[in-house]
């Protein structure tokens, strides 16, 4: 999982890095003509559709190197995201075999500050203190095993993240109204929820159930705590929240 994740954060970092050169060359012939009357930029996150993710974002000029920015990120219910990934950093086939199936949707909301280095705002590099509220909604078959049979208990409920960050991009001008935005950082903070079922369990297949639900500890980043009995099960979240953000946005002046 480490050398994947290194892989992708290397990548998308020389991309970022290709893509601000060739910037830089249009930015240097449109700079003259870019309207300093326009306060506002709305842009969309093209990378963030690799991931099933719509993320747009507006952001506006408020001094001469400030703005300050809103985003939005969605993602309609579907199969569990970086699937391969994912089974890599569960290393544990038992684990993974139960969660397989599940779906997921999220919403998150994201301020930020942007202080730019350059002359003026919307223009050159910049440093972003962000804050983001996100949430993540699960439901799914859990699989588990008894010496008898394969069993399945569907579970359902939802993760909520509050995390604080920081931001390291550059923004160019494409021509008169158009922008290139680029990012790269990190956040941190803590993730609360839980997700349950309910399903009649014999005394064999809860004990049963709750070794499966142990397995839950192979997650990255969570920790997980349950509770188990006749009627069903219910897994409550919690540990750290650890996330990258990055991205090549589009954006609109007006």
């Amino acid at each position: 999982m480490k050398q994947n994740f290194t892989n992708n954060f290397l990548l998308l970092a020389i991309l970022m890095v290709v893509f601000s050169v060739n910037a830089l060359k249009a930015q240097e012939k449109s700079t003259s003509s870019f309207d300093t009357d326009k306060k506002n930029l709305i842009k969309m996150n093209v990378a963030a559709l690799v991931l099933n993710n719509f993320s747009f974002q507006i952001e506006r000029a408020v001094g001469k190197k400030i703005s300050v920015a809103l985003g939005v990120r969605f993602a309609p219910e579907k199969g569990l995201p970086l699937k391969s990934q994912l089974e890599d950093a569960i290393d544990n086939d038992d684990t993974w075999q139960s969660i397989k199936d599940f779906n997921i949707a999220n919403f998150a909301i994201t301020p930020e500050v942007r202080f730019y280095l350059g002359e003026r705002v919307f223009k050159g590099f910049y440093i972003a203190p962000f804050a983001r509220y996100s949430t993540y909604d699960i439901a799914g078959p859990f699989k588990f095993d008894t010496p008898v049979s394969s069993e399945i208990i569907p579970l359902d409920g939802d993760i909520k993240a509050l995390t604080g960050g920081l931001l390291f991009g550059a923004q160019y001008n494409l021509g008169k109204s158009f922008s290139l935005d680029l990012f790269l950082g990190g956040s941190y903070g803590t993730p609360s929820g839980s997700m349950s079922g309910r399903r009649t369990l014999n005394t064999q297949e809860q004990q049963y159930l709750r070794e499966s639900l142990e397995d839950l500890e192979e997650l990255p980043l969570i920790t997980t705590t349950y509770t188990v009995d006749g009627d069903g099960a219910k897994v409550d979240f919690g540990g750290k929240f650890v996330t990258v953000r990055g991205g090549i946005c589009l954006g609109f002046r007006f």
